[in-house]
């Protein structure tokens, strides 16, 4: 409107040079204006100011109801305990976010809401937010729709600049019949008018001992013919523990980056298919240097997947081990006309799985154009799995690749397609039918495979057994929250170099990118 006013006017020279001054102190002065306030739970006080610690407010209910402006701080002071919400509904701009963090020495600020809020901390239709450093825990008797951080835009557009980084999450007891609750949820919904996320970042959070899932994207735009992704997404660096379902779920984005999260024991309550580490219904999802661990369930229960409805995924340099369901999922039901594509288009490369079980690769339903190469894949001694397993829903995958990956097989691999069900597993047969066009080129088959597919290219060694390496992951206990950026240095440091060992080959780390106008859903 500035720009629009002054061309509309004409101006130039030093009359011009005059406006475009007023009109930059004007917009700068929020900035100017910005104060930090402070809470203090044990000698705050909500009649004074907040403007300094010894005039700080006491209660969270302070902070929700007062008009804070762009650039403006609140600072939690350390030490403290509320038994109340966190809720912000004011935005920042551009420059000049609000911003809620903790001061002072000594334990955490922390927010123990028992069940008297749905959420310990929410920012509700608000933008240019960054909240941080607060410990925040939810539970009570009886499960319900619980959230540790809600983040929610509803009728809103676009909703820009949200920041929730370097929050300790747990004991979050919410339902395990709804996937839509838990540690962090995004959610952006609108009847009335299309919303969507622009530029948000989820990073170095503790997430522990959570229901249902740990971090989880929810939109209402996700069909074929309903579709206005997020933009912007990224989740890094997020420590996910012990978690009902789910680890980590972006759901309706285009060009989301989710790396170098670790995540273990997930599926460790809720019913039906559960994974590690996957997306729903977007484009371009950009997944590298994750860890996806221990996931409990065989129903899915892999450590990575790329799911319904999208489009180019790639699934990049990612750690999956002990996982019960297996390594990779990739799967889509039938396509139709209203709300799904399929699943297209999926690469993983360069990933390492070691000691997965029951499924290490499933090709299920409507998959297509999928290209699985240059994996290392180790199966223990005592181990029998399916190495490669074709299964359908509501149709079954086509046009998939595995070029120059190594399956070294300690134990016992077998490869074919789905010849019926038992619980949590399935019964195959040799041959991929009627799965079409899966094809193999320069793969290593070391130990013992059963029913091996055509590979005129690979390479055939009957007697394997797994050489000596360190696979001694760094851990991280989750009920000590201090150490954690330690951890995280040490984590990277160790999946790097263990990527290299075993890949051969330098770790490329990717950019994600978004679509362009040409790969328009159609």
């Amino acid at each position: 409107m500035e720009f629009m006013f002054l061309e509309s006017l004409r101006l130039s020279g030093v009359a011009g040079k005059i406006i475009w001054a007023l009109l930059l102190a004007a917009s700068s002065t929020g900035v100017a204006n910005a104060e930090t306030y402070y809470v203090n739970s044990a000698t705050g006080d909500d009649r004074f100011d907040g403007l300094s610690d010894v005039r700080a407010w006491r209660s969270l209910a302070r902070v929700r109801d007062f008009p804070l402006k762009p650039g403006d701080q609140v600072l939690l002071v350390a030490g403290s305990t509320w038994k109340e919400p966190l809720t912000l509904t004011r935005s920042g701009r551009s420059g000049a976010p609000i911003t809620v963090s903790a001061t002072g020495v000594g334990p955490r600020p922390r927010i123990d809401v028992g069940g008297v809020s749905p959420h310990g901390v929410a920012v509700l239709n608000a933008e240019y937010v960054s909240v941080g450093g607060i410990e925040v825990t939810n539970t009570a008797a009886t499960p319900a729709q619980r959230f540790g951080v809600l983040v929610s835009a509803e009728d809103r557009g676009v909703t820009r600049g949200i920041r929730i980084s370097d929050m300790y999450i747990h004991d979050v007891r919410g339902t395990n019949d709804r996937k839509d609750n838990g540690g962090i949820v995004f959610r952006a919904i609108g009847q009335r008018l299309a919303t969507r996320f622009q530029d948000l970042a989820i990073e170095r959070n503790i997430i522990w001992k959570v229901d249902r899932s740990g971090i989880a994207g929810i939109s209402d735009r996700v069909t074929f013919l309903n579709w206005f992704p997020s933009e912007g997404v990224v989740i890094r660096d997020n420590y996910v523990d012990d978690i009902g379902g789910d680890g980590i779920v972006p759901r309706g984005t285009d060009g989301a980056l989710i790396e170098h999260n670790i995540v273990r024991y997930a599926g460790s309550r809720a019913p039906g298919y559960n994974a590690g580490i996957w997306q729903w219904s977007t484009d371009n999802s950009l997944i590298q240097l994750n860890e996806a661990a221990y996931t409990k369930t065989r129903y899915d229960g892999q450590g990575f997947d790329s799911d319904f409805n999208s489009r180019r995924t790639t699934i990049l340099y990612n750690y999956s081990h002990d996982n019960a369901g297996g390594f990779l999922l990739i799967c889509s039901p039938k396509r139709n006309e209203e709300d799904n594509l399929g699943n297209r288009g999926t690469v993983a490369r360069y990933n390492v799985s070691r000691n997965d079980g029951t499924r290490i690769f499933q090709l299920s339903g409507n998959v297509s154009d999928a290209v699985i190469e240059k994996n290392v894949v180790h199966v223990g001694a005592k181990m029998d799995v399916q190495m490669i397993v074709a299964t359908q829903w509501n149709g079954w995958a086509r046009d998939v690749r595995f070029n120059d990956n190594r399956f070294k097989v300690a134990g016992t691999a077998r490869y074919g397609s789905e010849n019926g069900r038992n619980g949590p597993d399935y019964l195959i047969k040799a041959g991929f039918a009627p799965a079409e066009f899966i094809r193999f080129k320069g793969n290593s088959y070391l130990g013992r495979h059963l029913d091996l597919p055509d590979d005129a290219a690979g390479q055939t060694v009957p007697d394997y057994a797994e050489p000596m390496a360190d696979w001694q992951v760094p851990i991280f206990d989750p009920a000590k929250a201090e150490g954690y950026t330690d951890f995280l240095a040490r984590h990277r440091s160790w999946m790097l170099a263990m990527l290299q060992r075993e890949l051969g080959t330098q770790v490329d780390l990717k950019q994600p990118r978004r679509s362009s106008f040409f790969e328009a859903r159609r």
